[in-house]
């Protein structure tokens, strides 16, 4: 059995939508023996507060089963600072942006634009606070300190999980969750992430622990939505079976090609 490590990549704003299929990459590389390690490689301003938290369990738990080292390029700010937690070690560039440990809620009240363009709204709703939300009106006094509790409550659980995920106690954190950017190299002197490298650098200190070439790497990503039915859906057992088996013997000739090099 030719043994290998993963290279996953994920660019963009972390919503639903977009993590979905990472999750399901993610819990299959949980159960591929060939895979001893996994390089997650991110680049990403943050997002929703469920899908990044969605995208640290899916980390973590498969961090659990083999090593996840998370490598972050360009940015790896809130929440998707928050997905690299789940690695067992985090690495970035020197000047990586890294960090913006804090929560936000927008509420655009559009009323009075849309009054100047003379256009009227008329929303009607049963219960007294239905219509707080919609992006219509501002909101009273009552709503505003609801909507900073529900924010100040997400932003107690993301600095607990910093505190937690990198060994510090939550007095220490607190004076690093102002939702500033930290570099990669200020973030190491505070303790936020591991190691200084670049993806290449990440991916030897890999091989080094799992003791697999890095040579032999492979990257994966979410199958396409079509293949990912036909996979999953209407496809037989033997069927996928023999799908599984021609995808490991030609990942196996690729990685032993000499004209390839599938390391980045």
């Amino acid at each position: 059995m030719r043994e290998r490590l993963a290279h996953v990549a994920f660019r963009g704003t972390i919503r639903e939508r977009s993590v979905e299929p990472y999750l399901r990459l993610l819990k299959t590389l949980r159960y591929k023996r060939r895979v001893k390690g996994v390089l997650l490689d991110l680049s990403s301003g943050g997002g929703e507060a469920i899908a990044s938290m969605d995208f640290y369990l899916g980390v973590k738990r498969l961090n659990e089963v083999k090593p996840v080292f998370a490598s972050i390029g360009a940015v790896g700010a809130s929440g998707a600072y928050m997905t690299a937690l789940g690695a067992r070690k985090i690495f970035a560039y020197p000047e990586s942006d890294v960090g913006s440990i804090g929560v936000i809620s927008a509420h655009l009240a559009v009323r009075d634009l849309l009054r100047r363009l003379g256009v009227s709204v008329e929303l009607l709703h049963a219960g007294v606070h239905k219509d707080a939300y919609q992006g219509y009106r501002p909101l009273t006094e009552v709503e505003r300190a609801k909507l900073q509790a529900i924010t100040q409550e997400g932003y107690d659980v993301f600095v607990r999980l910093v505190a937690r995920e990198r060994k510090k106690t939550v007095e220490e954190i607190l004076p690093l969750a102002t939702g500033e950017f930290w570099t990669g190299n200020q973030a190491l002197k505070l303790g936020l992430i591991d190691g200084l490298a670049d993806r290449e650098g990440a991916l030897e200190e890999l091989a080094r622990l799992t003791g697999v070439s890095s040579r032999r790497v492979i990257r994966v990503t979410p199958p396409r939505p079509l293949l990912d039915r036909l996979l999953s859906g209407s496809a037989s057992s033997l069927g996928s079976s023999l799908v599984s088996r021609f995808q490991d013997a030609l990942e196996d000739a690729i990685l032993e090609g000499e004209r390839f090099s599938l390391r980045r």
